[in-house]
């Protein structure tokens, strides 16, 4: 189950991961900072093409920031 929670802990994860500030982050998608905490407090969401910008910068798939498994088949 995707959870507010779980995205949070992961976008701060990746970022601790990639030795990455939150400045960082917001200058390479072209937000302000303040939006990258927002989003890591949970006080906002990234929309889908900011979070795509996000998961790009951080090599990430966005099924690992919505914290969804997937099925092997």
């Amino acid at each position: 189950m995707v959870t507010l929670e779980n995205i949070q802990a992961a976008l701060a994860e990746a970022l601790k991961q990639r030795t990455m500030t939150q400045e960082d982050l917001a200058k390479r998608i072209g937000v302000n900072q303040s939006m990258i905490s927002h989003y890591i407090t949970g006080r906002s969401m990234p929309a889908l093409d900011t979070l795509s910008r996000i998961c790009t910068v951080l090599d990430l798939d966005a099924n690992d920031i919505l914290c969804v498994e997937r099925e092997n088949s």
